[in-house]
């Protein structure tokens, strides 16, 4: 333990450093932080990092997926919900199906089944990857929802693609009929018990006197709990967490104050930061052991980085495929959705923009070394090593080729030169913020008419509210008028979520103007 815990704080300082470089490099940080990891696994003398196979899953993938659900925009989710969910299900399953004819075909002792668990445990893009490159370069808000949502959604679909593969390579047989009724399951069953765990916590957290500190901490065991109960009852626990935490996300204004709400957005985003970073040293520090267990295996290095090639080929191809499929079906049958772009030839290429964002990460890693060292009956879970250095392949390849190419490709190509407007963005913002003006000024005209009138603070208060943060003489905030600012925050809040409605204001505007007015709440508690 005093030999592990030095070489833990190290790899906490290294993420940190290393996102450090990323910035300044203008590149993103899971690239730095897996060609690292590998560098420093040359070390000698360093600690084995090893991680029971039983437990990565429950360790790493609540948090991140519970995070990634209350930063997501569920407004344009729904918008997009066409082509998300037939990236997030459609597209996984065909390039699952594809991994597994190939990889049954041309690689060696691969069965079908042991193709599909291939399939189900790098077809999945990564989020994270995706929004660390996507960082430096400006994407339009549907782009951004249709990679966001998708990489919610398809780690459940190809989970449960690699927990029916896990099934077959252990027993040997596929039965359909159960299958379907285990998927059937899994999903509806997974849905409802994160809606309904979900439903308990928020009355839990409204109901019991909790302080900020509460709050938060309750928030970092609650993805735990949804996904352990799921798991128990054989549904899909990455679900659980899903659908719970876009439940909660949609009511954090109803069970969360604003001190709760602005320290569990540092802590979370601290969190989350640290848990991303050890998975993609970790993809670094397993390489040698890996490379060890294919010598054991007498499969030779060679043969296995031409395996992983082979194996990024097809994943590139098949969603390269995909997304021009789902441009063709828009084109058909709905192409009023169709998104917006300078000519015919840049609408075009966007499909392929869509295509090349299928970097692997996090959850690739997990499944791959959730894989069980042995199969029930004590013998060595086949092609093991050989399938955890191929999905090392493909994740060291998609990061380093697609992700260092992506945004030189967006600036190059000038795809979304003339779709991005953001004059149009700077005057929503503009005439939010003129809205809640004239609403704050009816509601005081309204309800406090009489306080108002020859009251020298209630009426610079009203003329001047605006300015309120800037203001450095804070002698006129009385009892009565602190009562009624808190109450005209609460207002503006009321406001917001009615303006949210309108589908054509960016979710993202009001979440950020959200956040101010916690601000200024919290402001309020010390003046």
């Amino acid at each position: 333990m005093h030999s592990l815990l030095p070489f833990l704080l190290a790899m906490i300082a290294a993420i940190v450093l290393l996102n450090m470089w990323a910035n300044k490099l203008k590149i993103a940080y899971p690239i730095l932080l897996v060609v690292a990891g590998l560098l420093i696994s040359f070390i000698p003398g360093l600690p084995m990092v090893r991680i029971n196979p039983d437990l990565i899953f429950f360790i790493f993938l609540p948090p991140l997926l519970f995070e990634a659900s209350w930063t997501i925009s569920f407004k344009e989710m729904k918008k997009w919900w066409r082509i998300i969910g037939s990236f997030a299900f459609l597209v996984v399953f065909f390039t699952a199906l594809s991994v597994a004819v190939v990889a049954h075909h041309f690689i060696p002792g691969f069965t079908l089944a042991l193709g599909f668990l291939l399939g189900g445990i790098v077809s999945p893009p990564d989020a994270v990857s995706t929004g660390a490159i996507t960082k430096f370069v400006k994407i339009p808000n549907s782009t951004s929802a249709v990679l966001e949502g998708e990489s919610l959604l398809n780690d459940a679909s190809s989970l449960i693609i690699f927990r029916f593969a896990l099934v077959a390579v252990g027993t040997g047989q596929f039965i359909w009929q159960d299958v379907a009724l285990s998927f059937v399951w899994m999903v509806l069953g997974g849905a409802g018990i994160g809606l309904a765990l979900a439903w308990i916590f928020v009355e839990t957290h409204k109901r019991l006197p909790l302080d900020a500190q509460s709050n938060i901490t309750l928030t970092l065991i609650e993805p735990y709990f949804l996904y352990w109960v799921a798991e128990q009852v054989h549904c899909s626990g990455v679900l659980a967490v899903v659908t719970g935490g876009l439940y909660m996300s949609a009511r954090r204004l109803v069970f969360l104050n604003s001190a709760s709400r602005i320290q569990g957005f540092s802590v979370w985003e601290s969190f989350v930061y640290i848990l991303n970073g050890i998975v993609f040293l970790i993809i670094g520090l397993e390489l040698p052991e890996i490379v060890e267990g294919l010598h054991t295996q007498g499969i030779p290095l060679r043969t296995a980085i031409g395996h992983g090639v082979l194996i990024t080929g097809v994943l590139i191809a098949a969603r390269m495929i995909s997304s021009y499929t789902a441009m063709l079906a828009t084109l058909i049958f709905r192409p009023s959705v169709l998104p917006r772009a300078r000519s015919n030839r840049m609408r075009w290429l966007m499909p392929l923009l869509l295509g090349w964002t299928g970097m692997r990460g996090v959850v690739s890693l997990a499944a791959a070394l959730a894989i069980p060292i042995t199969l029930d009956n004590g013998v060595a879970f086949p092609q093991r090593n050989h399938i955890l250095f191929v999905t090392f392949v493909v994740i060291l390849l998609t990061l380093l080729v697609q992700g260092l190419t992506l945004p030189a490709f967006i600036t190059r190509t000038k795809l979304y030169d003339g779709v991005l407007d953001e004059e149009s963005e700077a005057l929503t913002r503009q005439k939010m913020k003129r809205g809640l003006k004239q609403h704050v000024y009816e509601f005081l005209k309204s309800k406090y008419e009489n306080e108002l009138n020859g009251h020298v603070g209630m009426e610079k208060f009203l003329k001047q509210w605006e300015e309120r943060a800037k203001a450095t003489d804070d002698s006129w905030m009385n009892k009565k008028t602190k009562v009624i600012f808190v109450e005209v925050l609460e207002i503006q809040r009321q406001y917001l979520t009615e303006l949210n409605k309108d589908p054509t204001i960016d979710e993202e505007i009001i979440r950020q103007q959200l956040y101010q007015i916690d601000l200024e709440e919290e402001r309020l508690k010390i003046i």
